[in-house]
Order: structure tokens, then C-alpha cells, then sequence
């Protein structure tokens, strides 16, 4: 069966994954879904990611999740632009996450940025997701 939002599939995982403890998860790979796991560790919000092959053959995405004191580093994770509604915001009207104790994901032309990078590269793009 085919998947209509693979990012939001991922997001979902992590979510899941937080609230049940784990230390890592498992995730069907795709260049986005990295992309966006390369800002979330460049942010410090998980450990780290690694792509690997499955015994299926199909790549995969390990995340480790992130703790600080037992409580997971994500309070929330939530999609902004799905595929029934895309989502873009222009450089002047980027949106300021818990008035900057978040970050948003973009997709833009210079890749996939946090709102901070994309302020700096002075690009605008589609949001994918909202992290605190």
C-alpha cells in the first residue's frame, strides 16, 4: 500500500517512540525524510540517524531519540504543510516557533533549513513542521 504523507508517517514515529521510551526507531527511508532528520540533529532535538538496508532489501532509517532528565528533548512535533494543503511562507513572514524557543523545517531552494538558517541564507520556502 502505497503512503500519501511519508514525512508525516516519520513524525508520527518519532512521536510514538517518545511517548513509549524507546531509544530508537525504525523509519522507511527517502532523501526528505534525512534531510529533515539533518536539521533536527543540527538543532541538538535527537542523537543521531543512520541509513541502512533492511533484510528485505528496502532502506531504512534508524533515529535516536533524545532525553533530558527522563522527559524526551521534542515536547511536540507537528506538520504544517500536508499534501492536501501546502503551506509556503516568504522570508519576510517565516514563522517564530513559542516565540523562538522552536524551530520550523523548510523546504527551500537552498535545501532543507531551520527558520534561523533560511533567516540567514535569505530564503523562503514551504513549512514542513514545527518542533519545541
Amino acid at each position: 500500500m502505497s503512503m500519501s504523507d511519508p514525512l508525516g508517517d516519520m513524525l508520527t514515529r518519532i512521536r510514538n517512540g517518545q511517548r513509549a521510551h524507546l531509544g530508537s526507531i525504525v523509519s522507511p527511508a527517502s532523501n526528505l525524510r534525512a534531510n529533515v532528520l539533518g536539521v533536527l540533529k543540527r538543532e541538538g532535538y535527537i542523537r543521531g540517524y543512520e541509513r541502512t538496508e533492511s533484510e528485505a532489501g528496502k532502506p531504512e532509517i534508524h533515529i535516536e531519540l533524545k532525553y533530558h532528565e527522563g522527559e524526551p528533548v521534542i515536547q511536540t512535533i507537528t506538520r504544517v504543510s500536508r499534501p492536501g494543503r501546502r503551506v509556503y511562507s516568504s522570508i519576510r513572514d517565516l514563522p517564530r516557533v513559542s516565540n523562538g524557543l522552536g524551530i520550523a523545517i523548510l523546504s527551500t531552494p537552498k535545501g532543507v533549513l531551520s527558520d534561523s538558517e533560511a533567516r540567514a541564507e535569505h530564503v523562503g520556502g514551504e513549512v514542513l513542521c514545527n518542533v519545541v
